[in-house]
């Protein structure tokens, strides 16, 4: 056995190596994945008449085929068309999503496409997050995605939260995702327990025949929900390798709600 390969290496970049079961991401036991249609398995389909429809299919969501490679429970808090404002707004509350029931160990949010590119809703700032009250929070996506972590911090304080940047696509505005992705990096400073999962500067180029393999139509098909599930795990593999210390205590995090005592070794 060759007990190196469970360690960083020298130099290893977030996805240099694939886990496709998971890696350690599997410590986890319950997980939920905050995100608009590109965290729903949103498939696209053509009628009669050439009029494209939009499904939200969870099973092909990357949360789901997560949940089934590392056996983890993965609960899909997401929709087609969301954004951070209506989550906040109205969606968590009309579905039951902020119920202290359905705590978990671990929080992916995935939100941006349709605030940034499809609404052009400003960026803003960390100077736009009160951290004392969300509801002071400023009206900027900065606000709204900030009142989401704060507002599941209040159900679960000690769960891991993973922030998912824009990938670098040739099709999209490459500022504005990296612009987005460093606000990402500027509220995981913010805020405890909260990583960044960096898919502009270490995923691959969505490029013409990224998008001829792995997209239908607007949005991603089976194979690139698949791939995406192995790239968000593997992620969170290396963020846990990189700082093992901060996961010694996963197992006494919330698990279907329940809350367990923590410990301070």
């Amino acid at each position: 056995m060759d007990i190196n390969q469970y360690y960083l290496r020298d130099g290893e970049k977030p996805l240099d190596v694939l886990h496709p079961d998971g890696g350690f991401f599997s410590i986890f036991r319950t997980v939920a994945c905050v995100g608009d249609s590109l965290s729903s398995g949103e498939m696209e389909s053509l009628d009669e008449a050439g009029n494209v429809g939009y499904h939200d299919m969870f099973e092909y969501s990357w949360g789901q085929f997560m949940a089934r490679a590392a056996g983890v429970k993965v609960l899909n808090f997401s929709r087609g068309g969301m954004t951070a404002e209506e989550y906040c707004r109205s969606f968590a509350e009309a579905n039951g999503f902020w119920d202290p029931a359905l705590a978990c160990q671990a929080y992916i949010i995935a939100l941006g496409v349709n605030d940034l590119i499809n609404l052009h809703m400003p960026l803003g700032s960390v100077d736009d997050v009160d951290l004392n009250d969300p509801e002071n929070n400023a009206p900027t996506f900065a606000g709204w995605y900030a009142r989401v972590i704060q507002r599941y911090k209040k159900i679960a304080p000690k769960a891991k939260f993973f922030l998912v940047g824009f990938p670098h696509c040739e099709f999209q505005d490459p500022v504005l995702a990296a612009e987005m992705t460093d606000l990402l990096y500027r509220l995981a400073e913010v805020f405890e327990n909260t990583y960044v999962i960096d898919l502009f500067r270490y995923g691959p180029v969505y490029d013409a025949r990224f998008r001829k393999t792995f997209y239908m139509g607007g949005h991603l098909n089976a194979m690139g929900y698949r791939l995406t599930a192995q790239m968000i795990m593997s992620y969170i593999d290396y963020l846990i390798r990189r700082s093992p210390e901060d996961f010694t205590q996963v197992a006494f995090l919330p698990q279907d709600g329940v809350h367990h005592i923590h410990y301070k070794w």
